[in-house]
């Protein structure tokens, strides 16, 4: 930015009537302290640019302006329109600029339009957003972390994920945990238009990230990504990132881990939610929150971010295939067709998009079976498997039982009952 650029003065103006030292203005608007210095002695001298003094091109013009306005409203709104106008019809040398220049000197202003404030309800809304920070020390490592921000619209409950990236892994996971953090689903959640939310445009006509429209799906909410260009249509998270900004900064300290930052950081969102007040309810940000969690949805099993996927369908012993392993289901989806997704050391089973099985992934046994998903009553298209017997019990206990705790009573018995 140049340095004669008014609102470069206009900050320098102010920062040093705070009383903040010439080297640090400098540094903090990336010039040199020189310049600060020339730009404070011409401010205290009250010297001006010439260039204000000088007449505008557009001025000029002013009969056709008048004529032009007077065809289209005495206050002017599209500018561009006018310089098109007067570009066509009088060769108007001039740049579009220079027209904005004069418009606004001497015409009155379009009125401005007031905005609209309505209270978000209980449960109805979150915005997310991400706030990066380099140069954090981890692990004895220096390196950017990305924290996600997910904030609650009506009790202003804030969850905060540390992640490594911004990519489309570190998105959904970052969901997830936030999702934990605030103990529900919202029924929507305003996003920004990035890439890993929408893929193409933006706002209510862009085309969302297939993954994340799965995901979405999956956990049951909807996706709301926010205008082009308006950061306060997701102004309570926009203010939870400046807040951590400028908050008690994570590079103060080394961290021993990721997740030694992570418990610090649950920990201060729980200190400032019980010290703030919630502007819709009058208490407390905390009691607010608690009060909220009964209108979200209940957590399901949340989807995990993968990096393979396969369709399966569930075999007659209500298993699935899925690198070289097989996996258990509820027997209830007998038949049925499902999505089997590889996470980061989990695999998910979905139908229907709900997470119907969730097992541990790259396991050294072939056959990762949950005893669970084989009880239940039957549903009107698939009876249950026929029930255990007693050696198929006692076997079962014997298995879940770890080997130095199991007594020798129980062989003997095992053995009685198999005769």
């Amino acid at each position: 930015m140049a340095s004669t650029d008014l609102e470069i003065r206009m900050t320098i103006k102010t920062l040093a009537a705070k009383g903040m030292p010439k080297r640090r203005i400098a540094r903090e608007l990336s010039l040199s302290e020189g310049t600060v210095r020339y730009h404070l002695r011409r401010l205290a001298d009250g010297a001006s640019d010439g260039r204000a003094r000088q007449q505008r091109r557009a001025g000029a013009y002013r009969a056709a302006i008048d004529h032009w306005l007077a065809q289209h409203g005495a206050t002017p709104t599209n500018i561009a329109a006018l310089h098109d106008w007067l570009v066509a019809e009088h060769g108007y040398p001039g740049s579009l600029r220079s027209v904005q220049r004069f418009v606004g000197e001497v015409y009155p202003r379009p009125p401005r339009r007031a905005r609209r404030r309505v209270e978000t309800l209980p449960g109805a809304q979150a915005q997310v957003d991400w706030a990066q920070f380099p140069g954090l020390i981890v692990a004895g490592r220096e390196q950017t972390l990305h924290a996600f921000h997910m904030v609650l619209s009506h009790s202003r409950f804030d969850a905060i994920v540390w992640m490594t990236g911004e990519d489309q892994l570190s998105w959904l996971a970052g969901h997830n945990g936030a999702f934990t953090r605030l103990g529900g689903i919202p029924a929507v959640v305003r996003v920004d238009n990035t890439k890993t939310a929408v893929v193409h445009g933006a706002g209510a006509w862009g085309e969302l990230n297939a993954s994340y429209r799965a995901y979405a799906r999956a956990v049951r909410f909807h996706i709301d990504p926010c205008a082009p260009y308006s950061p306060e249509h997701k102004g309570k998270v926009e203010r939870a990132v400046r807040t951590q900004r400028f908050g008690p900064v994570p590079a103060e300290r080394a961290w021993d881990s990721l997740e030694e930052l992570q418990v610090r950081t649950d920990a201060e969102v729980e200190h400032s939610a019980r010290r703030r007040r919630c502007p819709a309810t009058g208490t407390s940000v905390w009691e607010a929150w608690h009060a909220e969690r009964e209108r979200l949805a209940p957590l399901p099993i949340l989807p995990v971010p993968f990096d393979h996927v396969a369709t399966r369908r569930v075999a007659g012993d209500a298993l699935v295939a899925f690198e070289g392993r097989q996996y258990s289901v509820p027997f209830a989806n007998l038949g049925r067709t499902a999505e089997v997704r590889g996470g980061a050391g989990r695999v998910q089973v979905i139908v229907d998009h709900c997470v119907v099985a969730d097992h541990p992934r790259h396991t050294a046994e072939r056959l990762v079976i949950d005893p669970r998903h084989y009880d239940g009553p039957a549903t009107p298209t698939v009876a249950p498997p026929t029930p255990l017997g007693r050696l198929g019990r006692r076997l079962q206990e014997l298995a879940m039982m770890p080997v130095e705790r199991r007594p020798l009573d129980l062989y003997a018995a095992l053995a009685e009952a198999a005769r």
